[in-house]
């Protein structure tokens, strides 16, 4: 009889796996004992084997997909055996689903055929009701047969100005309905979540349609001005978009006046005065809103500063520096007189001036790039996990300094006589274990509605990998010597970078210790691994001056910060935990007691 296959639970805070590698293929004969696939579980990469002897007849997974666990993956049964009868009955609780789906997925499939003859027979209740209030019903089946790709116009929409941005508030217009625009004009003064930004139209023609009024919000991606040819019907465009047109409904009743008073506007700045027309001009010049700003509070005309962004772009600096060395010269009016023979002594200082030699600092482009990649087992493991202790767990830390002068000096004595190579995570460790039986309460976990005061010591190390993460498990770490200790560390970090690891060896842990000593950090704080209560962050050996018997010596000072779960331990118990460490590692004799 055909045997279905299906995702293991390989862990015990797995959900789903990858399958990274098909070793057989269907049709391959296979015993038991066999490895099938290896799987990616949230904390290695492990080696899948078959119970069964057979012909592989089905594989349900392709290589790098994930499932969750107790998804079928596989069949494996005598050659030529029809497995579908298996396999149906091990996925039906998929199959339930499917069929709960299917029932409403028809009408819709079905919906389309059936449309058309939808619309006729609706139509004649609905007629009848339109009849009655006066109101044609064909304007309404003309509208679809509008081809908006037709409509010489295009629509502005407010654009996303910032990743964080979900709508702009339009703090000025910089052109009115019936203005000719150029394809590099600022449309508008937009105000985001971050600062005050342009929008630029890119297009060429006349500004149709205004939405939002100054002042107004707009959400991203909604219609906030149309530029197009002269005189274009720009209705169907706006009832695109059903929101806006119905949000700036009263701003389109009023584009149609404005335009049709616009010969009248084109008229009245020949009428105006000289200032009237700068300011007009000047908002057809590219510049940025703070530029504009502080022209504007000086008085400078804009027309008069050359920008040195990219297009000719003004911006702040340039308005700063900008000396009006020219405009006494250009004085022919005799209102302007007066002030040329007012200012020799500016005029004779910025004739001068410019005798300097500009600086010209070279402007660097870069490009932007970035790559993306899925994101592994390991990795959602590790999200999930120490998102939820993080903003689960009220986490407090408590530091302190560790004099390491004794503990150096016994290290060099015991390499010289050990098996192994002692190293200082495995005095840490081992000072831990000691200090931990003197302190149950930090040897705890918290349940929920109960707290558990573990009295066996087993001591998780965190080890860095390539992916991610791992925490093998020193168990019993309490009765072990330090060369016991090394060996194991030592064995566990290979295996960890070789993805050899077994879930039974990162698991049970009852306390953590995460050490960046050897890349030489001052200080850090870590994540409590939950269910432990605590987790030690052990930093590097700085040699730094101390006071020793009322002098300045050099030292070897360690640093070591305690991160504490509150539900289970207090500020005291924490601090206490510390000084028992701290007494340990800076009399490493103790450890032997």
């Amino acid at each position: 009889m055909a045997e279905v296959i299906k995702m293991p639970k390989m862990s015990d805070t797995m959900t789903e796996g990858v399958l990274a590698k098909w070793h057989k293929k269907v049709g391959d004969k296979v015993k038991s004992g066999d490895v099938l696939a290896e799987v990616e579980t949230d904390k290695a990469t492990m080696d899948f084997e078959s119970y069964q002897d057979g012909t592989l007849l089905y594989i349900g997974v392709e290589e790098g997909k994930a499932v969750p666990v107790d998804t079928p993956i596989a069949v494996i049964g005598k050659e030529g055996e029809d497995y579908h009868e298996a396999l149906e009955g091990a996925s039906a609780p998929a199959a339930e689903l499917t069929a709960t789906a299917a029932p409403d997925a028809a009408p819709a499939a079905e919906a389309p055929e059936q449309a058309p003859s939808a619309e006729k027979a609706e139509p004649a209740p609905a007629t009848e009701k339109v009849v009655e209030d006066k109101t044609p019903a064909k304007p309404v089946e003309a509208k679809p047969k509008v081809d908006k790709a037709s409509i010489p116009a295009t629509v502005i929409r407010m654009p996303a100005l910032s990743d964080t941005m979900t709508e702009g508030v339009i703090n000025k217009w910089n052109f009115k309905v019936g203005d000719k625009i150029k394809t590099d004009d600022s449309l508008a003064d937009v105000e985001t979540d971050k600062a005050t930004m342009e929008v630029v139209g890119y297009e060429a023609g006349t500004l149709l349609y205004i939405g939002p009024k100054e002042g107004e919000a707009a959400p991203v991606n909604g219609i906030i001005a149309i530029i197009g040819k002269e005189g274009t019907d720009i209705t169907p465009l706006l009832e695109e978009d059903a929101p806006v047109e119905s949000g700036s409904g009263s701003s389109s009743q009023e584009a149609a006046p404005v335009s049709e008073a616009a010969p009248v506007a084109e008229a009245a700045p020949v009428a105006e005065s000289d200032t009237a027309v700068s300011e007009e001009d000047d908002s057809r010049i590219k510049a940025s809103p703070l530029a504009r700003k502080i022209a504007k509070e000086r008085g400078i005309n804009l027309r008069e500063i050359k920008g040195s962004a990219e297009g000719g772009r003004i911006i702040k600096k340039d308005v700063e520096e900008y000396v009006p060395a020219a405009k006494p010269a250009s004085a022919p009016s005799p209102v302007a007189a007066p002030v040329t023979e007012a200012i020799p002594a500016t005029a004779t200082a910025t004739a001068t001036s410019p005798a300097k030699p500009a600086v010209v600092i070279p402007t660097y482009t870069g490009e932007e790039k970035f790559t993306e990649r899925p994101v592994s087992q390991m990795r959602k493991a590790i999200s999930r996990r120490l998102s939820e202790s993080l903003f689960t767990a009220p986490h407090f830390y408590v530091t302190m300094s560790i004099d390491m002068d004794q503990a150096v000096a016994a290290r060099v004595r015991i390499n010289e006589v050990a098996p192994v190579k002692i190293s200082f995570n495995d005095f840490v460790l081992k000072a831990c274990a000691v200090a931990l039986k003197q302190h149950p309460a930090i040897n705890s976990s918290f349940l929920g509605d109960k707290i558990r005061t573990n009295e066996h010591v087993h001591i998780g190390v965190a080890v860095a990998v390539d992916e991610g993460l791992l925490v093998p498990v020193i168990k019993f770490a309490d009765g072990k010597s330090l060369s016991a200790i090394s060996v194991e560390v030592k064995d566990f970090a290979q295996k960890a970078k070789a993805k050899k690891l077994q879930p039974p060896e990162m698991e049970g842990s009852t306390f953590t210790i995460s050490n960046l000593g050897m890349f030489g950090v001052d200080e850090f704080t870590a994540i409590i691994n939950t269910p432990n209560a605590c987790i030690l962050a052990v930093s590097g050996i700085q040699q730094v001056p101390v006071v020793k018997n009322g002098a300045v010596v050099p030292g070897n000072v360690m640093k070591v910060t305690l991160s504490c779960d509150h539900r289970v331990v207090d500020g005291a118990t924490g601090a206490a935990f510390l000084q028992t460490l701290k007494a340990l590692l800076e009399e490493p004799v103790r450890l032997l007691i």
